[in-house]
């Protein structure tokens, strides 16, 4: 049965609108300075009336699995410092990978890091020299941009072509690139960020093997692994060649069960002498409350897990359905992986344009436009859609309506 666009609610845990306002929610303070560099916004709603569509959290609770183990932590009282030490996060970690994704590692190859993004700040300065270059695939994830040329390395970009309205590499120039002697370093977005893309078997063979013949490490950020559209599956790179050293994996429970605050990754390095660079850059301490959320929703968050695929999956859904009826010149596919919207609504702006502005002055919409995302990425908007379905839908009626009044100004103009 088809669900009406009109009355796209049913009853489910998702679907509770929380107030983030007042708890330093990055989502609700922080745009004014990461989208806009502090440059002054015309908005014409309140601040708690603006919809948040940008920041890659979610605005659901996280699971009794993660509340419950941080709540017994807690009542223990004692927090010195805190690390990895023995088997049991490794065990519940290692056990959800080969549960979920066929994949498992020894137990010394795994280090926890307070986040991927400082990993792959810190894998820059271990892997490159100054003269030496880091590659990844456009549109992308502006932190693969930050964490190179903030410590001066320079960036190489491979753009994604569009094919049959899917995104695919471009073999021949990501061969042409990695070939460069310089090139040390390839950041791989497994599922891709912002487009949804899961990379097939022969996709990552064909990358990574280029890789290989030409000496480059490969740092595959697999942080949205567990975020499938019902019915696919994800594979690891490292589970194609389990016995290279030249990829390191990157997982955490951050986006899986909206975990981001608690700041823990897992980083998988089989490379013992890469190992061994590592521990010599990056105490092995972590946050106590951090490591218990962790490893209690890696044993008892599978349900909730799966239970927020299905509603997601509603969400996108309610998506493609309104932007048929309602804006039919949009171009958009449901993604295999994230939940993440990448949307090109090129067809309805006479030029390019900063869409991220134009959304926040015209529809009190905040959200990233393609601009926020390396390069190629013209035209296009990214939603994050981790939010109550009543809350994707008002914000796909303010974006309507802005359009619409865009339209008529046009048209009164010329």
């Amino acid at each position: 049965m088809t669900q009406s666009v009109d009355n796209p609610v049913s009853p489910s845990r998702f679907d509770q609108v929380i107030d983030r306002n007042g708890f330093n929610a990055m989502s609700q303070v922080g745009y004014r300075d990461y989208l806009f560099k502090g440059e002054e916004i015309n908005l014409t709603h309140r601040q708690e009336d603006l919809i948040m569509m940008w920041v890659a959290d979610m605005a659901f609770p996280a699971p009794r699995a993660a509340t419950d183990a941080m709540l017994r932590r807690i009542e223990h009282g004692v927090f010195g410092y805190t690390a990895n030490m023995d088997d049991t996060y490794y065990n519940a970690f290692n056990s959800w990978t080969m549960r979920r994704l066929g994949w498992g590692f020894e137990r010394e190859q795994l280090f926890i890091s307070s986040g991927v993004i400082p990993a792959l700040f810190s894998l820059v300065e271990i892997v490159c020299a100054r003269d030496e270059k880091v590659m990844t695939l456009t549109p992308a994830y502006g932190f693969f941009k930050h964490a190179a040329t903030r410590h001066q390395r320079e960036l190489v970009t491979s753009s994604l072509v569009i094919c049959d309205g899917n995104y695919r590499i471009d073999l021949e120039d990501f061969r042409q690139k990695a070939a460069d002697p310089k090139l040390k370093l390839f950041f791989l977005c497994h599922p891709h960020n912002p487009t949804g893309r899961v990379w097939d078997r022969e996709e990552l063979c064909q990358m990574a093997e280029i890789c290989f013949e030409n000496d480059v490490l490969i740092v595959s950020d697999e942080v949205h692994c567990d975020l499938l559209r019902m019915g696919n599956t994800h594979q690891p790179l490292a589970g194609l060649y389990p016995d290279s050293h030249s990829i390191v994996t990157c997982m955490a429970p951050s986006k899986t069960f909206n975990l981001a605050g608690m700041q823990i990754a897992n980083i998988v390095i089989p490379d013992p002498e890469l190992a061994e660079r590592w521990k010599e850059r990056n105490l092995p301490v972590v946050n106590p409350i951090s490591l218990a959320a962790a490893r209690g929703v890696y044993e008892n968050g599978e349900e909730w897990l799966d239970e927020l695929r299905v509603y997601l999956d509603g969400n996108f859904a309610l998506v493609k359905s309104f932007l048929s009826e309602h804006l039919p010149a949009a171009k958009f596919n449901v993604p295999e992986a994230t939940y993440l919207a990448w949307i090109d609504i090129g067809s309805y702006f006479p030029e390019t344009m900063n869409l991220t502005r134009f959304f926040a002055e015209n529809a009190s919409v905040i959200l990233e436009g393609g601009e926020m995302f390396i390069a190629n990425g013209e035209n296009r908007i990214r939603l994050n859609l981790a939010c109550p379905r009543s809350v994707v839908l008002e914000c796909l009626k303010r974006m309507r309506d802005s359009i619409a009044d865009t339209h008529n100004l046009i048209r009164q103009i010329n």
